[in-house]
């Protein structure tokens, strides 16, 4: 009998697994019975299974590396797992780091043979190298548009928020990770700080925007200039017309010519026509 049970079948068939256990055996006749009893070991080549050796695994940075995979088999198989592409098994740090993703395989030996299984490791980790770039320049026009972008590392990917100067004429991005601006203006110089966040923590990221006038200032200098300039010249116009050109008035031509300062120039033919003076006119 196997365990109590009932009596085996005999021999003359395959071992199993199932095989294994304690066996009792009774020698029996008239004169009375003899028992014993035997332990059946039932030796088989190594297996890995998802229960004791999950194809997926979750690390989070900074907690203890461990990497354990278990195999049925007897005898009881060595398990010894190594990242694909490099030796160390498992890897050196004794700390989880970002280093460590990638695909594992773990191999499980005994006397009758080995068996493979990959594992697959996703590290997570809070946000990291938070950087903000201002887009076309830092220094900005007044007028001109700008936008700035934040990036930042992280897994799971991280959800970005905003301290900014407020203004009307700001307009966010669909995922957060950008703000435009349009026409800007004095209220939006100053500090943009974003902020990168998942579940194992934040970080955050700034930069300086500044809102450069100098432009404007010289497109009023400009102008003013130009006011003056043309009042310059009205002004300039006024006093040649009132000095030099097209002078006005009413001047005695007849009393000009029986004086010194009529000069004869031409005197008439006998047709009749009469003499040409040339005369220096003075305003009566």
């Amino acid at each position: 009998t196997r365990d109590e049970g009932p009596p085996g079948t005999g021999g003359g068939r395959a071992v199993s697994r199932s095989d294994a256990g304690r066996y009792t055996c009774r020698a029996t006749n008239k004169h009375g019975s003899a028992l014993r009893s035997v332990y059946v070991s039932v030796e088989y080549e190594p297996s890995i299974g998802e229960a004791g050796c999950p194809a997926r695994r979750l690390w989070v940075e900074g907690t203890a590396a461990e990497l354990g995979c278990n195999a049925s088999g007897n005898p009881l198989p060595h398990v010894a797992c190594a990242k694909l592409g490099d030796p160390q098994a498992p890897p050196a740090s004794p700390n989880v780091t970002r280093a460590h993703a990638g695909t594992y395989q773990c191999r499980a030996t005994n006397a009758h043979g080995s068996a493979l299984r990959n594992i697959t490791i996703t590290v997570e980790y809070s946000p990291v190298a938070v950087s903000l770039r201002v887009v076309p320049s830092a220094n900005v026009s007044r007028g001109a548009s700008f936008s700035v972008e934040c990036r930042a590392e992280g897994l799971p990917p991280p959800t970005f928020g905003w301290a900014l100067p407020p203004a009307p004429n700001l307009r966010f991005g669909a995922d957060n990770r950008s703000v435009a601006v349009a026409q800007a203006a004095a209220a939006n110089r100053g500090v943009y700080t974003c902020t990168a966040s998942n579940r194992h923590g934040r970080r955050a990221g700034s930069v300086v925007v500044r809102v450069d006038e100098s432009r404007l200032a010289l497109l009023v200098s400009l102008g003013v200039l130009g006011a003056v300039t043309v009042l310059g010249l009205a002004a300039a116009g006024i006093y040649y017309l009132k000095t030099t050109a097209c002078k006005k008035g009413e001047y005695n031509v007849r009393d000009a010519e029986g004086t010194s300062e009529g000069a004869r120039l031409h005197r008439g033919d006998a047709g009749g026509r009469g003499e040409v003076f040339g005369i220096q006119l003075t305003p009566t």
